[in-house]
């Protein structure tokens, strides 16, 4: 398919601020025909006010799924929403992560019959997130000699990943490699998204249901493709979260690894 129809599933939870700022940037995006489902994993009522209010100044389609707060549960709200969704192609993309203009049209064009996209991230630090948020600053639409101030000043961890690069042959050199795919950033058909079920929803508490899911793609046959130096994100600063789950999920991982599955045990198929 050419230029498949893209859902934006945007996880969040409490940061309304960062938020905004995400859903703002994407009415700057060069590609017009998608949507946006923020996918919000049980958050108060600020944040849902914060949408409301949104859908009405924003120039593309915004849905709301949310669901109770019960515990980190990012692979059961994403399944909801990719439900939910209308468009050929789903883009996973966390609620702090603020996306260039060319994003979506670049994830489009890397979109390819039987690969997914795993893309990249600029992190940014505590102070310069603050800054960002409490001042509104259009990251969006900075040049690359902006980001190469920030990188200077030690306000963002890179800037390399900003330019844009054809990478050709290389983008699809590591077929099978799961290591470093993440859904902060990842694009797949929704119809290979739901031959493997989806994102496992055991995984609860931080870690590992995106390589879960990852790994079971590329056993469906359905390899890795960089989005280096095209589809980066701007990541900001946030606290770390809550790792009490990591050693039961990474227990689960292993498992995975170790065998053959490749439909996830509790997955999309139940919405």
């Amino acid at each position: 398919m050419i230029n498949p129809k893209i859902s934006v599933i945007i996880t969040t939870y409490n940061r309304p601020d960062a938020l905004k700022a995400v859903l703002r940037a994407f009415s700057n995006q060069t590609l017009k025909d998608f949507e946006v489902i923020v996918a919000d994993d049980g958050s108060r009522l600020e944040t849902i006010r914060t949408v409301l209010d949104l859908q009405r100044d924003l120039n593309y389609s915004l849905h709301h799924i949310w669901q109770a707060d019960q515990g980190f549960r990012a692979a059961t709200i994403r399944n909801k929403a990719a439900a939910h969704a209308k468009g050929e192609y789903l883009i996973f993309l966390d609620g702090d992560c603020i996306p260039r203009p060319t994003f979506l049209a670049n994830h489009q064009r890397l979109a390819e019959k039987n690969y997914f996209v795993a893309g990249h991230r600029v992190l940014l630090n505590e102070s310069f997130t603050e800054q960002v948020l409490d001042l509104q600053l259009v990251l969006q639409k900075w040049r690359n000699k902006d980001w190469l101030f920030a990188w200077l000043k030690k306000s963002c961890n890179k800037f390399l990943p900003f330019f844009s690069i054809p990478l050709g042959y290389f983008r699809k050199c590591s077929p099978k490699k799961w290591q470093g795919a993440k859904s902060c950033n990842l694009g797949i058909w929704k119809k290979d998204f739901f031959s493997v079920n989806g994102f496992d929803e055991s995984y609860t508490g931080w870690g590992y249901e995106d390589s879960d899911l990852v790994i079971r793609l590329i056993r469906a046959g359905i390899k890795r493709k960089e989005g280096r130096f095209s589809v980066p994100v701007i990541h900001l600063w946030h606290p770390e979260n809550d790792r009490s789950q990591e050693q039961y999920n990474h227990e689960q991982l292993m498992q995975i690894i170790e065998g053959n599955t490749v439909r996830a045990k509790i997955g999309v198929d139940q919405y």
